[in-house]
């Protein structure tokens, strides 16, 4: 148990798209695609289920994940506290999981999917590969957002609008502005709006700060317009406006 919970991991480390990365990525696929495939046909009581069991798995991994950081002397507020954008996503999807409001399935959805699979897509999990608690704690992480995104929008038959675009906009540039505010007092880089990160990251084929945020602005929009119920609804005019779908 020492080596599944050690900060100083002495097994392998994670292999970008090795077995290990792949089952994972599996495994959260074919949740996913059992939530598009029979979502829509649970019960009430059954899609509360799922909704409150997200929710809960959601917590417990983020409380356990600042729990391993403190017992191994790692907790900092210049780096643990929850303001990255998949730390935040994870507090809005545990509470869109239970209350279903529509202001926070537009961020849900049109950030934590594109966010959260690219980081399952190129975990930043360092040096603990499997088995060790950082392996399972990052694809549940970011696995769990996705799902969660997934879940209101094929459980529920929740769609974003053209209008949800603009929103997200507004208000992720307003919050990236307060997240810069916060690194000038600590010292820190929460969003990587400061700096590019120390480790190595697709940040390092972009053009160096702050030329690379508006580029990052313009990946993230593009990789928005790509989401498939945002194709299909929004070419269609057929998103649900507003909390029609979440009632």
């Amino acid at each position: 148990m020492d080596r599944f919970f050690s900060g100083e991991h002495g097994g392998p480390s994670l292999e970008l798209f090795g077995m290990p990365h792949i089952i994972a990525l599996i495994i959260v696929g074919l949740i996913n695609v059992a939530l598009l495939a029979v979502g829509q046909r649970l019960s009430p009581r059954w899609r509360k289920i799922v909704r409150c069991t997200l929710a809960s798995v959601l917590i417990v991994d983020e409380a356990l994940w600042h729990l391993w950081n403190l017992t191994t002397g790692w907790w900092s507020v210049e780096t643990t506290l929850p303001l990255h954008l998949c730390s935040i996503l994870v507090f809005m999807s545990a509470i869109l999981s239970v209350d279903k409001s529509y202001g926070l399935y537009e961020f849900v959805y049109l950030l934590a999917i594109a966010g959260a699979s690219k980081a399952l897509l190129t975990p930043d999990a360092g040096a603990y590969g499997f088995p060790h608690f950082c392996f399972f704690q990052t694809f549940i992480f970011h696995g769990s957002i996705v799902t969660a995104a997934v879940c209101i929008t094929a459980v529920e038959g929740c769609r974003p609008t053209l209008q949800s675009i603009k929103r997200i906009l507004i208000r992720g540039n307003i919050y990236a502005v307060l997240v810069g505010i916060i690194n000038a007092l600590l010292g820190s880089n929460y969003l990587f709006v400061a700096h590019k990160p120390a480790t190595a990251s697709l940040l390092d084929v972009l053009p160096p700060w702050p030329l690379y945020l508006p580029i990052l602005e313009a990946i993230a929009l593009v990789m928005i317009g790509l989401l498939p119920f945002a194709i299909k609804d929004l070419k269609a005019g057929q998103a649900t406006p507003d909390t029609a779908a979440l009632t």
